[in-house]
């Protein structure tokens, strides 16, 4: 017998046979899982995460009895917690059903890789919470006022700060707090309005984080907030892809789960704060330090993570629970900051255009551009487009799923050491060589480059260089009549094309790209071009100015292969811009300076979301956008690259 195994959050699935480990499975299906002690059940550093539920997109039912008993060594090495948790060793686990494993971060052999040099970005310096140092009244019997009056009141007096309140956790720490250092203390306080930390004499170092939570993949930033300084960034995948790769799938099992809405949340917490201790604790911090948290996002991704119910936001017409800036304590959503640190969330646009795209607007700024018509494309499994200038501003949205985050593709990987970035097909020989991460040396044939799979800037590359090689035509089929060993049929009898033979991968196993990897870029690249032309059409123009590229791999994206495979209207490539994660500079933004929450507060409310997919001939346009780069539309700024691709017309 052979069952459906999925590891999250790489997305790898396929058929395993019975009584083989899930270790074993995860070779089979190219996931890094540690294993130092060679599966000898000692070193424990295989965990895994059993998700049990009916997972609707997959189609199948994960249990926990679809594995195994628990062995002896498990009981050993599991902490209680993990076993109630439904961890089990993937060396120990044998599979005898569907299943469904989450590998958690600290069991996967590669560091998650935040791929976003963006662009040099000044911010004006004046964050929501501000640190105070004062030296108090000491408390005498002709002077009854108690610790927090003295505090008002010397906050009042040295920097005119009236009719503050205080947080309760705060508030818990005074009357110790102001004695340590004999009356002289430094208050934090948020929007010069509440008090929410003290601490003992002059402390004028205090620190926030910003997150863009995107559906795949999570960004974090860590900043000093007296400086302005970036001092870390960080990433991982967004634990939440365990219960589906995208925004439908995740909001389908919360609704068919009754502990799926807080599984969901729990989840994208539990990656938070091992962010925010990674972060601080590699910079000589705690998380205690840490103040403010601000938080961009999809409005999906928003839902989970406040714990708001998501069902709404899967049926028209997606109203969501709150679109305004919202603010809520840490200790509130279960972040382990400072307790009473404040988490600013960026507001909702419309639908499914949330913080995340609010964020890149006030990262980039178009609507302060008087004449350029600017196309603005945040590319993620969840798209959002931005067009216009400061005369007006459209806004869509489109799900585009994960493959060009690497997700749904068969190799296909999240960035990491060993993920292809950027790869070349020879159009004479048909020969690819290749880059990897970690490694600035191109490889090719007969070359070992360590390649365990492909991240999103070579899956864009590795479309472009099939087509412009005429290994695939202009509707992503195979030619089959090439003459070459590279392109041949997979176990199904499927063609597939062979980028790095074994000898020469870092897995010891073909690494190809198959009709299905193709077909899912097509999906991809076709939502964002649809959106991009339908609000063309509502803005009245023919012709884009400029088109600005960001993204958690933005700035590692190919123009040139972006624009061949037809990912957004034709535009001078000279024109063409890759900024970064510009959500997650957005981020930064508005934990930096409080101004930019009004601006995001003011953008939100002034541009007009577009529904694209009600348009009367958006089936049609979706159709014609799946050729590359299009089944009708010009692309007179490649034309030339266009006329050497054999058989194009």
């Amino acid at each position: 017998m052979e069952y459906n195994v999925i590891f999250q959050p790489s997305g790898r699935r396929g058929k395993v046979e019975e009584g083989k480990s899930l270790l074993t499975a995860s070779h089979e299906l190219g996931v890094d899982i540690e294993a130092p002690c060679g599966a000898h059940k000692v070193c424990g550093k295989c965990k895994v995460k059993i998700e049990t539920g009916f997972f609707e997109k997959f189609g199948i039912d994960s249990k926990i009895e679809n594995l195994s008993p628990l062995t002896e060594e498990e009981k050993k090495i599991l902490k209680a917690e993990e076993l109630t948790e439904n961890y089990r060793l993937a060396c120990a686990t044998l599979i005898q059903g569907d299943v469904l494993i989450f590998v958690p971060e600290e069991s996967r052999k590669a560091d998650q890789v935040v791929l976003d040099t963006g662009k040099e970005r000044v911010f004006k310096l004046d964050p929501a919470v501000k640190n105070y140092y004062v030296e108090m009244t000491k408390a005498t019997l002709d002077d009854h006022r108690d610790d927090l009056q003295r505090l008002q009141d010397a906050l009042k007096a040295e920097f005119g700060l009236d009719n503050l309140s205080i947080d309760y956790f705060a508030l818990r720490e005074l009357p110790n707090v102001i004695r340590e250092q004999d009356w002289k203390v430094t208050a934090s306080v948020l929007y010069d309005r509440e008090i929410i930390d003290v601490k003992p004499g002059f402390a004028q170092k205090w620190y926030g984080i910003g997150i863009d939570v995107g559906t795949t993949t999570v960004a974090a930033y860590l900043c000093d907030l007296k400086t302005g300084q970036m001092l870390i960034k960080d990433g991982m995948m967004n634990p939440q892809v365990r219960y589906g790769e995208d925004v439908l799938s995740r909001i389908t099992y919360a609704m068919m789960n009754d502990d799926g809405r807080d599984k969901l949340h729990d989840s994208i917490i539990e990656g938070i704060n091992t962010l925010a201790s990674r972060m601080t604790e590699k910079v000589g911090l705690t998380p205690n330090d840490v103040v403010e948290i601000t938080l961009v996002f999809n409005t999906a991704m928003h839902h989970c993570l406040l714990n708001l119910e998501p069902k709404f936001m899967g049926r028209a017409p997606f109203a969501p629970a709150i679109s305004v800036p919202f603010d809520v304590k840490a200790r509130d959503l279960g972040i382990n900051i400072n307790k009473s640190a404040n988490i600013h969330v960026l507001p909702v646009e419309a639908g499914f255009v949330g913080p995340d795209n609010v964020s890149v607007l006030i990262a980039e700024e178009p609507y302060k551009q008087d004449e350029e018509v600017r196309l603005l494309i945040d590319i993620g499994t969840n798209g959002e487009i931005d067009l216009g200038n400061s005369k007006k501003l459209l806004s869509t949205s489109c799900a585009t799923g994960p493959a060009l985050e690497g997700a749904q593709i068969k190799f296909g990987m999240r960035a990491a050491p060993g993920a292809i970035e950027k790869l070349r097909i020879d159009p004479e020989t048909l020969e690819c060589t290749y880059r990897v991460i970690g490694d600035e040396k191109w490889h090719g044939r007969g070359s070992k480059g360590n390649a365990k799979g492909i991240c999103g800037s070579g899956i864009i590359d590795m479309v472009a260089e099939v087509f412009k090689a005429g290994i695939i035509n202009k509707t992503g089929k195979m030619n089959a009549k090439l003459e070459t060993d590279r392109i041949r049929r997979d176990e199904n009898g499927k063609l597939e094309y062979v980028l790095i033979y074994a000898e020469d991968s870092g897995i010891d196993k073909d690494i190809t790209v198959t009709q299905g990897d193709i077909r899912a870029v097509q999906l991809a690249k076709s939502a964002l071009y649809v959106g991009a032309k339908m609000l063309m059409r509502h803005l009245g123009v023919d012709k884009i100015d400029r088109v600005t590229l960001a993204g958690a791999f933005g700035s590692f994206i190919d123009q040139e292969s972006s624009m061949v495979i037809g990912m957004f209207p034709d535009c001078d490539l000279s024109k063409v811009h890759a900024v970064g994660n510009a959500a997650g500079d957005g981020a930064q933004a508005a934990l930096l300076d409080q101004g930019k929450r009004i601006e995001a507060r003011d953008v939100a409310a002034s541009v007009e979301f577009i529904e694209t997919a009600v348009e009367h001939d958006f089936q049609e346009r979706f159709a014609e956008a799946m050729a590359f780069p299009h089944q009708v539309d010009a692309f007179p700024s490649i034309q030339h690259i266009l006329d050497k691709i054999p058989g194009y017309k």
